[in-house]
Formats: C-alpha cells, structure tokens, sequence
C-alpha cells in the first residue's frame, strides 16, 4: 500500500512539472506576448517576465518591441527629369502596438519592406535628379509619410527613413563631369578677368603718376635692372622704355618730312617768281590789246583866227 501511494505521488509530482513545463514562458524586456484562446484573442497583453498558459490551449505570440532596421532593396526607376537611377534606402520602424502587428496584418516586417520599396519608387517618379542628389531631406520626409500612413493601421510606426545611395549611368557622370569642369572654368575666367582688370587700372593709376614725374620712370627701370642682376645671370637684358622708342619714331619721322617740305617751299617759290613777270605784264598786253582795237578818232578842223581890235591891241599892248 505504501509503495502504490509512493508511486502515485511521483507520477503527480511529476504530471505538474510537465504541466508547468507546458504552460510556463519567458517574455524578455523588449517584447510583449499576446495570447489566442482556441484562435481567439484574450484581453490582456502579456508583459515582460514569467508568465503560464493553458498548454494546448493558450497559444503565445512574442512581439518585439525594438526599433527594427530594415533595409529597402535598390529601386530603378527614372526621375522627373528623365533620368534613370537606382536608389537604395534604410527604414527604422517599431511596434506601437502588439495587438494590431499580430491581427491586423499577418507579417508586419513584410508589409513595411514592400510598402517601404513601392514608396521609394513612387518618390523617384516625383523627384528631380538635383533633388535626390542634394536634397535629401526633404525626400526623406516625405518618404517617411508614405510609408507611415498605412502602417499605423499595423501597430506599426516609422521612425526615420534615410535614403542611402544614388547610382547613375556612366554616361551621366561624365556629363555632370564635363557640365562641373565648365563651371569652374567658367569661374576661374572670370577671377582672372576681374584681376586683369583691377591690375589694369592700377597699371593705368601708375602711368599717370610715371608720365607726371619721367625721374619715376628711370628709378623703375634701374630696379628692374636690379632685380635681374641679382639671380647671377650670364646674360642681361635691359629694357628700353617705350616712351624712348616713340620719342625716336617722332623725331626720325620729323627728319624725313623737313626736306620734303624744304623742296616743296622751294617749287613754290619758283613758280611764284615765274608767275610775277606774267602778272606785271599782263595789264599792259591788255591795254595794247584794247587801244589795237579801238577804232581811230577823227581829225579835228583847226580854229579860225580871232580878229584883233584897236583896243584889243592896246589892251595887249599893255599887258
């Protein structure tokens, strides 16, 4: 009788511990448990710790709570602008709500993944290649409300998304080569025009000042002669002002015409002495001419003899 009682309380003893061994779980810190009661949900959520269950009846769904890292596959498409790209992204996500991950959505990790790649590729379609490129922010953002929205209904939210890498065509890159390598030549013509300019007016500033003291002229080329003699040359070269060069041009130029203008003052005053007797003359050969010409005066009849008085005589007389 003793060994049957003996018997009968190990094989309790030992039906609990394989009940206890059935029902008991663990729930970590970073998870949460729901439990279904014949495919049914039960009101409460279990927490983190020790917790028992009906064994083959409870059924225990563990659901982490952590911020879960997911990354988006490359997506191709083609941008706004008509370019085509591949884009690859990374979705930081947690559960909100354990209830809803397990009921509402039958695997949440995938429907975020597939929701996270059809938003990629419905923002590259809005998007400019400029836009990906240096405006990342923005686009991260609004990737993020397209991912979110339909994941509150899964208990799910989305922390952050961030778009990791941009691949272009080779022929795009060297077109943005070649269009980046224009631009700053573009702005290295343009600073070296701008210091052109400024040291031409400055050049111009010490033209002035040269041409009102010639003595400045002389004291610079002096300095240059200086400063060439100093690196230990073999050979020197002077440079000749050139003022000097034009100063000599001048004066060659006006040695050159002095003769020119002697013989053609000497020419004029030849004809001008041939032309001065012709002038004299002239007036002359035109009064001959004219008196040549004239028909000849007729002859006047000599005066009649005026006859003398007595007293006409007497007066003659007197006188």
């Amino acid at each position: 009788m003793g060994e049957e009682l003996v018997t009968v309380l190990v094989l309790a003893v030992a039906a609990v511990l394989a009940y206890v061994a059935a029902a008991a779980r663990v729930v970590k810190q970073y998870e949460q448990g729901v439990v279904l009661r014949f495919g049914r949900l039960r009101g409460e959520v279990k927490p983190p710790g020790f917790t028992m269950i009906v064994p083959f009846v409870d059924h225990l769904r563990k659901v982490n709570m952590q911020i879960v890292t997911m990354p988006v596959p490359a997506q191709e498409g083609i941008t706004h602008d008509n370019v085509t790209v591949r884009v690859d992204a990374v979705v930081y996500f947690k559960v909100v709500d354990p209830v809803d991950a397990v009921i509402r959505v039958e695997d949440y990790r995938f429907a975020v993944a597939q929701i996270a790649q059809t938003s990629l590729r419905s923002i590259i379609g809005k998007s400019d290649l400029d836009d990906l490129l240096s405006n990342r922010e923005k686009l991260n953002e609004g990737l993020e409300l397209m991912i979110d929205n339909p994941a509150v209904e899964w208990g799910v939210t989305i922390d952050r998304v961030e778009i990791k890498d941009v691949s272009l065509p080779e022929t795009m890159k060297r077109s943005m080569a070649r269009q980046a390598e224009a631009d700053r030549e573009r702005r290295a013509r343009l600073i070296n025009a701008d210091a052109e300019f400024q040291a031409s007016k400055k050049l111009s500033d010490a033209a002035r000042e040269m041409a009102d003291t010639p003595s400045a002229l002389q004291l610079r080329l002096l300095q240059t002669v200086m400063a060439v003699a100093a690196e230990k040359n073999s050979t020197l070269v002077l440079p000749i002002p050139v003022e000097l060069l034009r100063f000599l041009e001048r004066s060659a130029g006006e040695a050159e015409s002095r003769p020119e203008r002697t013989r053609e003052v000497g020419r004029a005053e030849g004809e001008r002495r041939e032309e001065e007797p012709a002038r004299l003359e002239e007036p002359a050969r035109r009064e001959e001419l004219a008196r040549q010409a004239a028909p000849p005066a007729p002859a006047r009849a000599p005066a009649p003899p005026i006859p003398v008085r007595d007293d006409d005589a007497g007066t003659a007389g007197c006188l």
